[in-house]
């Protein structure tokens, strides 16, 4: 697609037992091509780094994807410790049946290890659905029972009714219950039946879950179905280059089993293309959406976007949030000006670069500070130049970045004034 700018938006739906769950929609702009659903790991949750890698991925590829929080985890309602597996699969039904009743059936359902395990188990309910896919996926339940939740089995197995575990640092409250629901063979039955191109994606050093799962689906599942190795990854894709390519050989591989892509010139691109009014060199035009943080900039010839990361309620970490923004104007209008000064003198600066930082800090602590307010902004910037300068050149080009328009905006007086204008920028003309 031309345009890889996605939306995201936090969405509710209810669980088969009434409680609220709570996902997010990652969505191109436009049309999509197909819908995909997600099913994070056990314990894990929607915002799992790993997870939103291959959500924005799919998202590329025309796709928009609903990822979720299982219930009693991340932001969904519930008591985790009256979950089992069994409640996972409604669960993902329900996120099923949400986004069949409101978007579209999914055509694409990945999991994540126990989130694998599921989409194994409950693709026969979701009929739309023609593809499969699974990362470091366990072949039976059997292995979270004796395996992850070791000693706390045990226990549960002598007479307790419920018990507290600590995976990844955290504290989680599971009954015998859980236990009992894990010796039943959820996959095994369905994987001779799944009818639905498969994927495996597997790590052969996950010491999560062995690799021999992965042979075990395998096996036990009908063609088209297709093995990766993620060689030598940890089971929570926790390196951003293991999860992005993780991601890249989903996005490929579904391609066969989705609706065919459109052109370069594709609806999407025509509606945002659609959206953005004329404007002249020198304006800038920035619109937000109906939800969220996530804000389109556009410039005669350039697209941007800024956004909140998420860790700020609302923000789907899409582009750099506004302060970013202002401190990479800064940079670059500095190193532009170091490089007119420099080819100007005829001086050999073969590189400029520079790390900024930005925060608000009490103006007591500032010493020449003369502003009045309680605090004040500072800015750091660390300047490296490249090239066979002198220390006479490199003093005088130190001054240099001070002049840069964009720092002179920052340090002198500047007037904003806001006009209220009724319909849309194109019509309003420049105020």
């Amino acid at each position: 697609m031309a345009s890889t700018s996605r939306k995201s938006i936090r969405v509710h739906f209810p669980s088969a037992h009434g409680t609220q769950l709570v996902g997010r929609i990652d969505r191109p702009p436009g049309e999509p091509r197909a819908w995909a659903l997600f099913a994070h790991c056990f314990t894990c949750s929607k915002d799992l780094k790993a997870v939103r890698w291959i959500n924005r991925a799919l998202v590329e590829q025309g796709l928009a994807v609903l990822r979720f929080d299982f219930t009693g985890l991340g932001e969904s309602e519930g008591d985790f410790a009256d979950t089992n597996f069994s409640s996972n699969l409604e669960d993902l039904v329900a996120a099923a049946d949400y986004l069949r009743s409101e978007h579209q059936a999914p055509t694409l359902i990945v999991g994540h290890s126990l989130g694998g395990a599921a989409v194994l188990a409950a693709a026969h309910r979701m009929p739309e659905a023609q593809a499969v896919v699974t990362i470091g996926a366990p072949s039976d339940t059997e292995h979270l029972r004796h395996g992850l939740l070791g000693p706390a089995a045990a226990n549960l197995e002598e007479g307790g009714e419920e018990t507290t575990i600590r995976l990844a640092g955290r504290p989680f409250r599971i009954k015998r219950q859980l236990l009992e629901d894990l010796e039943a063979d959820h996959v095994g039955p369905r994987l001779a039946k799944l009818n639905k191109a498969l994927l495996i994606l597997h790590s052969p050093v996950d010491e999560t879950v062995e690799v021999d799962h992965a042979r075990r689906i395998y096996e036990a599942a009908r063609h088209p179905k297709s093995y990766v190795s993620l060689d030598d990854a940890d089971h929570l894709l926790t390196r951003e280059r293991d999860a992005r390519y993780a991601a890249s050989v989903i996005a490929a591989w579904a391609d066969r089993y989705l609706p065919a892509a459109e052109s370069s010139s594709t609806a999407a691109d025509e509606t945002v293309s659609a959206e953005v009014p004329a404007i002249e060199h020198g304006e800038v035009l920035v619109a937000i959406g109906p939800e969220g943080y996530a804000t389109d900039i556009r410039t005669p010839d350039h697209p941007l976007r800024a956004d909140e990361p998420e860790s700020v309620s609302g923000g789907t970490n899409t582009g750099p949030n506004p302060y970013e923004l202002l401190l990479a104007s800064l940079g670059a209008c500095t190193v532009m000006t170091l490089r007119m000064y420099a080819l100007r003198k005829g001086w050999p600066l073969e590189s400029a670069s520079l790390r900024l930082r930005h925060q608000r800090i009490h103006r007591k602590d500032c010493e020449d500070c003369v502003s009045e307010d309680k605090f004040v902004d500072r800015i750091d910037r660390e300047l490296f130049l490249g090239g066979d300068l002198d220390d006479a050149q490199r003093a005088r080009l130190v001054e240099i970045a001070d002049r840069c328009p964009v720092h002179k905006s920052l340090t002198t007086e500047t007037k904003i004034y806001t006009t209220l204008r009724e319909g849309d920028p194109e019509q309003a003309g420049a105020g």
